[in-house]
């Protein structure tokens, strides 16, 4: 039995482990009688020990703070029916607590609570983070950081190959370019040479019809 799993129900005297929750209300079992009950949540209301402060003239501490210290004090534990004796413990054992704010009643439940625990061979203390879970997130991390690097990688693959298609894309469009510059020119090559012709046909008629016009004159 795990002291993160113990609750006290308002209500209900003692302490219960908590065995499943549901959504109105919670399986438990009595540490006293060791009787297993259904509790209402419309009812009751449930405080897992672990999560209790308690007052003290300076920060609030942790109700295993207190249970610590009363397990390692040496003072016998006090009549919980004798409000000035249950001050006086509290007194020598951690007296830091505020007892303006903290009431017999607080006082009594405690000295209650502990003697529970200690019956049932309980080890008071809060529950501490496992490592597998510490060492899941670290995972977690580190693929996260590989999956950034692939992406990446990805990316400039698809970078590459995109730069190669607009480079071949580019390439062809030259090529293209450059094959209609040489069509034109030979056009203009070709336009040149019939020039030549038609001027050469020209200067040889005009030669031509010269002696004619010499020979009408005589």
């Amino acid at each position: 039995m795990e002291y993160n799993k113990i609750i006290a129900v308002t209500g209900l005297p003692g302490l219960y482990e908590l065995l499943s929750s549901k959504s109105d209300g919670a399986i438990v079992r009595s540490l006293d009688d060791k009787t297993t009950r259904f509790v209402s949540s419309r009812i009751h209301n449930f405080s897992h020990l672990e999560s209790i402060e308690v007052y003290t003239v300076r920060d609030n501490v942790n109700l295993v703070d207190i249970l610590k210290a009363m397990e390692i004090s040496a003072a016998k534990l006090p009549d919980e029916k004798d409000g000035e004796a249950l001050k006086v413990y509290f007194t020598k054992v951690y007296p830091d607590l505020d007892f303006t704010r903290v009431y017999s009643s607080d006082l009594k439940k405690m000295v209650k609570w502990f003697s529970v625990l200690k019956a049932n061979n309980i080890e008071i203390k809060l529950t501490e983070p496992e490592e597998e879970e510490v060492e899941a997130e670290v995972a977690e991390d580190v693929d996260g950081l590989e999956d950034v690097e692939g992406a990446g990688r990805e990316g400039k693959a698809k970078k590459s190959m995109a730069e190669k298609a607009e480079e071949k894309t580019a390439k062809k469009s030259g090529e293209k370019g450059a094959g209609a510059g040489v069509k034109a020119a030979a056009k203009g090559e070709a336009k040149e040479k019939i020039d030549k012709t038609e001027k050469t046909k020209k200067a040889a008629t005009a030669e031509a019809d010269k002696p004619k016009k010499a020979a009408k004159k005589k």
